[in-house]
This record gives structure tokens, sequence and C-alpha cells, in this order.
């Protein structure tokens, strides 16, 4: 195993806490805090958002579900999950979930933004800094990214961070009542 691969395999120590500016002045990314609740329940209930994410994002999204969230998000572990933020405020989310075992190497990314903020360059620049944040300090070799294949607004921002298409997957994913194709895009870690 490389050097790299074996920093990359052992547990994290505890992260300090992280404020990630992006190209965008106004954005940065940094750690989710209580009073971001209010924020967080206005965004997030959305179902033109809950409809572009995983089964585990719930649909109304209630003030106990933000409770829920603060507790995961505050986990210590090789995980990351930031708050994306504008002017200081809390507009979205992103996160890179660390494997296991021997999958240690590689974390599933993604992101959510509330649809107020849609169009506005925030995904690609919070996707652009989560990256160069993941690959500076060598936290990962290879990022996973699902997308659906109704979204291809969400393809574009990770191709503009680096991400490639690996595969196509039809019929691969079950979601608001329909069966759909997604892809994965992935990120290889240039260590």
């Amino acid at each position: 195993m490389s050097a790299g691969l074996a920093a990359i395999a052992q547990p994290a120590p505890a992260q300090p806490l992280l404020h990630l500016p992006t190209e965008l002045a106004a954005c940065v990314l940094r750690p989710w805090a209580l009073a971001d609740k209010a924020d967080l329940v206005r965004h997030a209930n959305c179902r033109k958002v809950w409809r572009n994410l995983t089964h585990l994002f719930p649909h109304p999204y209630t003030e106990a579900h933000a409770d829920d969230w603060f507790q995961i998000a505050a986990q210590p572990g090789r995980s990351l999950h930031l708050a994306i933020t504008l002017d200081g405020a809390a507009v979205g989310g992103i996160g890179a979930i660390s494997g296991e075992g021997v999958h240690a190497a590689t974390a599933q990314f993604g992101y959510w933004l509330g649809e107020a903020v849609w169009g506005r360059g925030l995904a690609t620049a919070a996707a652009r800094a989560m990256v160069a944040h993941i690959e500076a300090h060598q936290l990962f070799a290879r990022l996973e990214a699902s997308v659906y294949a109704w979204n291809p607004a969400s393809m574009r921002v990770l191709e503009k961070a680096g991400f490639h298409l690996e595969c196509h997957r039809p019929r691969s994913v079950s979601k608001d009542g329909q069966l759909i194709d997604s892809a994965m895009y992935v990120y290889l870690s240039d260590t």
C-alpha cells in the first residue's frame, strides 16, 4: 500500500472547525450550527430538492429532521458534512461520506441547495472548494457521486469540479414513483 493510501485508510484525528472559502466571495463552506435550523428547514423542505436526493433525505423536512441532522453532522470521524452558506446564511449542504473497511479510501460525495439560490454558481463553487480540500489533505483517493438522469444541471456541476462520468446505470433508482436511470460520476485523487 502506498504511503498516501496508508494515510487515507487510518482513522482521522479530530478535525478542526473548517471554514472553506469558495471562488465566490459570499459563499463559504462551514460546519452546521444549531443557529442554522430555520434556514435548513426552509431550504430543505422543498419537493424539488428532495426529488434529487437519496431516500435518507426526508420530505416534508421538519425541525425534528434538522435536529437529527445536526447530531449526525457533529459526529467525529472521516466523513465531512458542511453547510453551504451565502452571506453567512445556510442555503444548502455538501459532504463526503467515508467508506469503511476495504472501501475506506472512497467517499460518497453529494450536495444540495435550496431552490431559491439555484442558478447562481453556488453548487459549482462549493463542489470545487470541497474537492480541493479533500485533495489537499489527501482525505480520500476516490469520490463517487450518483446523479439521477433527470438532473443534468448536477452532472454539469460535477464535471466542472473535475469529476468524470464512469457509467450510466439504467433503471437503477426508484424515486418519486418512477424507475429511472442514474449516472455515476467519479473524481480520482492525484495522491
